[in-house]
């Protein structure tokens, strides 16, 4: 079952950019298996907010994406650039 993924994250002062990249860098260079890509938007009320909404072809499959990559420390870098926690919800389509 399809899902897409709203994460919202919040990066330091003046490094949502920095932020956006560091993300599609690490996609571009492992594509994860099940990712088909994302969107990214821009909050108009808060300048560092970087709101990213994936496709994923399960939620299984992106569980096992992120246990590996907590493994193997992959998104440390991104944590860096993180003024707080990230939100991430889950969402399919209703039938």
């Amino acid at each position: 079952m399809a899902v897409k993924v709203i994460v919202e994250l919040k990066a330091k002062p003046g490094r949502r950019d920095e932020l956006r990249s560091l993300i599609e860098a690490l996609a571009a260079r492992d594509r994860p298996s099940g990712y088909h890509g994302s969107t990214y938007y821009e909050s108009l009320d808060d300048p560092d907010l970087l709101i990213d909404i994936a496709d994923w072809e399960s939620p299984e499959a992106r569980t096992t994406h992120l246990a590996k990559a907590a493994a193997a420390g992959t998104y440390g870098p991104v944590l860096e650039l993180l003024a707080g926690p990230f939100r991430a919800t889950v969402i399919r389509r209703l039938p």
